[in-house]
């Protein structure tokens, strides 16, 4: 498989995913604004600081933008010249479909494509001003379509493994980047009433898909520690961290294996394009494995996390470096949060 066609694999599950958890959390935070009775300052700052895109907010509309709902829904959900809006994201997962047609099936080009067509509509403009919340659901149901139907009409074979490997990565990213910020500005707004921070725990818990498996995995009080330990560590649950983490080492491990007479299995040596990547892979499942569910309170939280969005990042870099030929990984920092 030449490198080309691996990165548009690769880049073509980040996008999807990307769009997918943009258009979740701007649907969930809508809720919240609506039903939380929460100052707009609390509500709407995180979810640009979690897109990563707080310098270039402020520099085109002034920090006190930031709390205003208008500015930051269309700014995240149709700016085109922000490069992680969903018009941009969809945009960027159709180019890469389109660059490796001969790999994708007909149908997850057909609803990228059609995705694509839509919020480029008059009809997507409508919905935006009349319904967001049925626009965002709409984006929603589009891309776990497409990713439904990448599992079940492509060959699961090495584009594939780039493909979940990109979802995967993006997606540990994303959830641990969403905690890191909502628990951050929950601990520093200081202990609301019970009832409101219940609210804006379980409203987390939907950002990330998870309310009806936190509620079924546990049994009892919400609490802040129970849901940073859930979206951190549950190995059950698709989007925490921990299964992110070993899911992305199953798919690169499966990528820089070498063939294997059928039902043996052979690790990687250590000179194998993507090796690197691997072992940072595991080091991270390693270390969580290691975490205790009741250690993640306070301060834990934000040095657990930021951990896992550094290695994230690094495991991302040296992908694209060892098996892209993107150059050396860059240096990877933490933008302060």
């Amino acid at each position: 498989m030449i490198a080309r066609v691996a990165d548009h694999c690769f880049w073509l599950g980040r996008y999807l995913e990307r769009a997918e958890s943009s258009a979740r959390h701007l649907q969930v935070t809508g809720v919240l604004a609506l039903d939380g009775e929460l100052p707009r300052d609390r509500v709407w700052p995180p979810i640009v600081i979690v897109s990563g895109q707080e310098a270039d907010f402020v520099a085109r509309f002034g920090r006190q933008k930031m709390a205003d709902s208008e500015a930051v829904q269309r700014y995240l959900a149709r700016d085109p010249h922000n490069p992680v809006s969903i018009t941009r994201t969809v945009a960027a997962a159709r180019e890469n479909a389109r660059s490796i047609r001969e790999v994708v099936s007909l149908e997850v080009w057909q609803t990228i494509n059609e995705l694509y067509v839509f919020l480029g509509s008059s009809e997507a403009e409508r919905m935006y001003e009349e319904d967001r919340d049925a626009l965002f659901a709409r984006i929603q149901r589009s891309t776990q379509l497409c990713l439904g139907l990448v599992r079940g009409t492509m060959l699961h074979d090495t584009p594939l493994d780039f493909i979940w490997l990109g979802v995967v990565l993006e997606r540990m990213s994303q959830t641990a980047r969403l905690l890191d910020v909502e628990h951050h500005a929950l601990v520093a707004a200081g202990a609301p009433h019970p009832v409101l921070e219940t609210a804006l725990w379980l409203s987390l818990l939907r950002a990330c898909s998870g309310f009806e498996a936190f509620m079924k995995r546990n049994r009892g009080k919400v609490t802040g520690a129970a849901v940073a330990s859930f979206l951190s560590l549950e190995p059950r649950f698709p989007r925490s961290v921990r299964y992110c983490a070993g899911y992305a080492r199953q798919r690169l491990a499966a990528i820089c294996a070498e063939p294997a007479p059928k039902g043996e299995v052979r690790s990687p040596p250590g000179g194998v394009p993507g090796r690197l990547a691997l072992e940072r892979l595991e080091d991270l499942e390693r270390w969580l494995d290691g975490l205790a569910p009741d250690s993640l309170c306070g301060a834990k939280v934000h040095e657990v996390l930021t951990h896992v969005v550094t290695e994230a990042n690094r495991v991302c870099a040296d992908v694209g470096s060892q098996l892209f030929g993107y150059g050396p990984p860059p240096s990877v920092q933490m933008a302060s949060q």
